[in-house]
């Protein structure tokens, strides 16, 4: 499915690459980017693209799950996603990722935390939706 109406719009610009500098339009984002020494970098101090990935997939999933449960009308005392993003070369050529998503939701039952967080993916969150088919994605409760 497409899109049909844009709501929103990010636009960042980054220069120097995985070695470089990113900053959003709205200068919100403004950090320092660096290959981390298991991709051959100095290991220097900065971001990195998988970490920002992970940051907004996180982001995004907890708010989508929160969606749910409110539409379900379903209480959660608290939420929170770590979102664990890999890079690693892939076949027969690039490189590809593999996301985990490690789900904590208190007051909630597992068969409940479960159907939020499997209607989550499946439905609303953005994320989930463009990595689909194209990125292993694993969701786990704990």
């Amino acid at each position: 499915m497409s899109v049909s109406k844009i709501l929103y719009t990010a636009t960042a610009t980054v220069s120097g690459g995985r070695d470089g500098h990113a900053k959003s339009s709205d200068g919100v984002i403004d950090i320092d980017l660096r290959t981390p020494k298991e991709l051959g970098g100095a290991g220097a101090v900065g971001s990195n693209p998988e970490q920002l990935f992970a940051a907004g997939y996180a982001a995004c999933f907890e708010s989508a799950t929160r969606h749910v449960a409110r539409e379900k009308k379903i209480a959660l005392k608290d939420a929170s996603v770590t979102a664990h993003v890999g890079i690693g070369p892939r076949e027969p050529t690039g490189f590809g990722l593999k996301v985990k998503l490690d789900v904590h939701l208190e007051g909630v039952d597992k068969a409940t935390a479960q159907e939020l967080v499997d209607t989550a993916h499946r439905d609303i969150c953005p994320y989930s939706h463009a990595t689909r088919g194209n990125v292993d994605v694993e969701i786990a409760l704990v």
